[in-house]
C-alpha cells in the first residue's frame, strides 16, 4: 500500500472514485455503444452467427491474493487475464468487462490508481473494453469482482463435454511453474517474517514468479487453431490444476483418459525450485493450477496438424469411461488420476 501522497478515498467518493479511475478509457469494439457513466453499459450484438459469452471471478484478498507479496499492479492485470482465458477456453473472443471492488480503509486513492493500471494495461494488451463496474466498502480487506463478456461463432464454441474415445489430449505451454512461483513467494514470506528489510534473491527464478504474479491467457493458441483449421472437441483453461480440469472434461464428456507423466510439459526452473523444495514435480504440474495453459482434444486425425507445433504437447488420449481417468508413469505404471487441485471451499 502507498505510504507516502495518500489520498483518502472517502475524499473522492464512489463515483467520484470511478471516474477518477476510468478516465480517458477508449473503447475499441463496435459492440460497445456506451459504457461507464450511467446506469448501465449498452452493447450491442447484431450478428446473428455469433453468440455472446460471459464469465465472472471474484478474487477475496487472503484466499485468492496476498498483498504482502503481490504488487497491486499485478493483481489487477492478473484480475482481468484471468477472466479473459476463460472466454478463450470456449474459443471465444473477450471484447468488454466489468470491475467490482469492495475496498477497505487500509486503502487509498493512490492503491486504486495502482489495481487500475494493472486492469487497463490487460485489457490495453487483450484489446478488451472497460464498460463499468462498482465499489463498496469492505471490513474484511479487497475483494475484486471481474464480469467478462466475449462472442464467438456460434458453430465454433467449443464446450468441455465434446470428448471423444481416441481423442488426443493437449496442453499449451507448460506446467507447474505458477505453483512453484507461488511455493518460492510462500517460502520468503515466512522467512522474512517480522523484518524491517525485506531483500530477498530471485535471480534465476524469475520465469515461476512472473508465471504466479502476472499470468497471460493464451490468446495466441486459439489464434494458431484457427489457422491450422482446428476446432478442438472440448477445451478448458488450467486454473485449477491439469489432474482437475481433465477430470472435468472426463465427467462432462463421459469418457476416461490415459495420460503419461514423461509428456506434461515441465520448464527447467520448475523442476529445479521443486527439488529445492524436496517436492514431486509431477504433482506440482498435476495440481498446482493458475498455469491459465489450455487444455484440449482433438480427433485422432489431426494429429498431424498438432505435431509439428512447438508450443503445444500431446500428453495422453481419451478412452472408454469404464477405463477410468488414468495417470501412466515413467516405469509404466498405472495410477488413477485424482483432482487434487485449488479448492477454496475445501476444508483445511
Amino acid at each position: 500500500m502507498q505510504e507516502h501522497n495518500r489520498t483518502e478515498i472517502a475524499t473522492l467518493g464512489e463515483f467520484g472514485l470511478i471516474k477518477h479511475l476510468t478516465e480517458g478509457i477508449q473503447f475499441v469494439h463496435e459492440e460497445t455503444k456506451y459504457g461507464i457513466g450511467d446506469d448501465a453499459a449498452v452493447l450491442s450484438y447484431p450478428d446473428p452467427d455469433q453468440q455472446v459469452l460471459v464469465t465472472t471471478d471474484l478474487l477475496m484478498e487472503g484466499v485468492h491474493f496476498d498483498l504482502e507479496y503481490t504488487p497491486l499492479k499485478h493483481l489487477g492485470y492478473k484480475s482481468a487475464v484471468v477472466n479473459f482465458s476463460d472466454i478463450y477456453a470456449m474459443n471465444g473472443t473477450p471484447k468488454q468487462i466489468t470491475v467490482s471492488l469492495a475496498i477497505s480503509k487500509r486503502f487509498c486513492v493512490e492503491d486504486m490508481e495502482e489495481l487500475y493500471a494493472g486492469i487497463r494495461l490487460a485489457c490495453n494488451t487483450y484489446h478488451v473494453d472497460l464498460v463499468g463496474g462498482d465499489t463498496t466498502p469492505s471490513m474484511t480487506g479487497l475483494a475484486i469482482s471481474v464480469t467478462c463478456i466475449g462472442t464467438a461463432d456460434k458453430d465454433q464454441i467449443v464446450y468441455r463435454n465434446g470428448a471423444k474415445e481416441n481423442d488426443i489430449i493437449c496442453v499449451s505451454g507448460d506446467l507447474g511453474s505458477a505453483y512453484m512461483g507461488l511455493q518460492l513467494l510462500e517460502r520468503e514470506k515466512a522467512i522474512f517474517q517480522g523484518k524491517e528489510e525485506v531483500n530477498p534473491d530471485f535471480s534465476g527464478k524469475e520465469y515461476i514468479l512472473e508465471r504466479q504474479l502476472k499470468p497471460e491467457a493464451r490468446k495466441d493458441i486459439i489464434a494458431e487453431l484457427k489457422s491450422r483449421g482446428i476446432k478442438p472437441t472440448s477445451m478448458m483453461d488450467i486454473s485449477d490444476g491439469l489432474s482437475s480440469e481433465l477430470m472435468h472434461i472426463c465427467s462432462q464428456s463421459n469418457v476416461g483418459c490415459r495420460i503419461y507423466e514423461d509428456r506434461i510439459p515441465i520448464d527447467y526452473q520448475t523442476a529445479v525450485m521443486a527439488e529445492e523444495l524436496n517436492m514431486n514435480v509431477t504433482t506440482c504440474a498435476l495440481n498446482g493450477g493458475e498455469d491459465y495453459e489450455l487444455l484440449f482434444t482433438v480427433p485422432l486425425t489431426m494429429h498431424g496438424r498438432i505435431d509439428d507445433w512447438e508450443g503445444v504437447k500431446e500428453i495422453g488420449y481419451i478412452t472408454k469411461p469404464e477405463l477410468g481417468t488414468m495417470l501412466i508413469s515413467r516405469d509404466n505404471q498405472e495410477f488413477t488420476l485424482k483432482a487434487q487441485g485449488w479448492n477454496p471451499l475445501k476444508e483445511k
